[in-house]
């Protein structure tokens, strides 16, 4: 196999990460943010031009398109996803790229913010790196490697193929979706449109992992009722909701059960947004485990503490809406389990050491899994996601491109 060029994806993804496509918790719209659509549109003229058939742009902003087999047996139609959105929670206005070549260790400074330091001490990858080149942002945004990467690097596999068609395949499917970051990138996700029998996404992180678990999820929704008196008059009547919040979040347990205190296998309640006034606000918890049988424990612990909070504030009224997000897609995947160990081959194949990962988040392959499409993740080669500090290899891009290409070999030649 010739080697992988930068060319084929390096300036895809500098264009793409100018941008600006924040998708959006609070809106209603779907997709969250317009925004999101002018790189959809772009990369839907990049379908076109490379030659990819059934090429389209549905109504809820996903991109379709069909690289044909160019093998005669019979081969499983096999999908690689990204998603266009980038993070709600840091600006992804104006990014400004830095590629810092050759780098030899240490600590990276940002350009335009030097407070802003990407520590070697702290980003362990970062020793496998020695040499590469590397780029990050300028320390006033974040980058959008996730997921900017993941479409470039589909893009230069799907490029690569058309450019060497010695390379044998069978019929693939790419898509490109929207809203990924607030949890709903499948939402209007037509699969019977999609037609794949089995996909990917390229979304995750260190050169070489392969991602087949991710959380199972639920947000829980508390609502408080307090009783609003002009302040000034309030004396044993006023009952702030607003207070109420804070000592609910105040309850719960300072060395357990939180993000900041978990890791690997273990799960959360996390207070994520507080919203309202005295006379009433909303606390916005997610509840996550990698079972559900955690998940429901969790969500049993919070209507306790519910209960309990009421009792000491007799005149308010608490209630509990939980909202179901994603489950864990290796309920669905250990049923296919080719699925997975194909994507191994592919990353030593790509002369990596294939490492099984799981997420402690979801992906689009979460919902996709359970909507008949198992869909486990493959790495780009990000690190830092959402945060100013994040970075990535473009060696290990190439990586990420050879190991697509490697994954839709295997396929054709694990299906004669």
């Amino acid at each position: 196999m010739k080697p992988i060029e930068s060319t084929l994806f390096l300036n895809r993804f500098l264009s793409y990460v100018k941008y600006d496509t924040q998708s959006s918790e609070e809106s209603d719209s779907y997709p969250s943010t317009l925004k999101q659509l002018e790189l959809s549109k772009k990369l839907l003229l990049e379908l076109k031009d490379l030659g990819l058939k059934d090429t389209e742009i549905t109504e809820h902003g996903y991109v379709f398109g069909t690289l044909p087999s160019n093998v005669d047996h019979k081969v499983p139609v096999i999908g690689y996803i990204a998603h266009v959105d980038t993070s709600p929670d840091v600006s992804g206005k104006d990014v400004n790229p830095v590629i810092n070549k050759n780098y030899q260790g240490g600590d990276i400074v940002l350009k335009n913010d030097s407070s802003q330091v990407i520590e070697f001490e702290m980003n362990p990858a970062l020793k496998n790196c020695i040499g590469h080149d590397i780029i990050t942002t300028d320390g006033t945004t974040l980058l959008g490697a996730d997921n900017k990467a993941g479409i470039a690097e589909i893009m230069g596999a799907i490029h690569y193929m058309i450019d060497n068609p010695e390379i044998k395949h069978g019929p693939i499917r790419v898509a490109f979706t929207v809203d990924e970051e607030v949890g709903t990138g499948t939402k209007h996700f037509d699969v019977k449109k999609f037609a794949a029998d089995y996909a990917y996404t390229i979304d995750g992180e260190t050169a070489g992992e392969i991602e087949d678990e991710t959380f199972c999820a639920d947000t829980a929704i508390v609502r408080i009722k307090g009783v609003n008196v002009h302040p000034g008059y309030a004396k044993d009547r006023l009952v702030s909701a607003v207070k109420i919040a804070a000592h609910l979040i105040d309850q719960l347990p300072s060395d357990r059960m939180s993000p900041e205190t978990t890791e690997k296998r273990e799960g959360y309640l996390h207070p994520n947004t507080i919203k309202g006034g005295v006379e009433e606000s909303e606390v916005i918890f997610l509840v996550r485990d990698f079972n559900v049988d955690g998940l429901k424990e969790k969500e049993k612990y919070l209507e306790n503490l519910c209960k309990k909070v009421e009792k000491k504030y007799p005149k308010s009224d608490l209630s509990i809406e939980i909202k179901e997000s994603y489950r864990n897609m290796k309920i669905i995947l250990d049923k296919h389990t080719q699925v997975v160990d194909y994507a191994m081959e592919a990353v030593a194949r790509a002369g990596l050491k294939p490492v099984k990962n799981l997420i402690r988040g979801g992906t689009d392959g979460a919902g996709l899994c359970f909507m008949g499409v198992p869909t486990p993740n493959v790495f780009t080669g990000g690190h830092n996601f959402h945060s100013k500090k994040e970075w990535i290899s473009v060696q290990n891009m190439a990586k990420a491109v050879e190991t697509i290409i490697r994954l839709s070999e295997i396929w054709a030649e694990k299906s004669k």
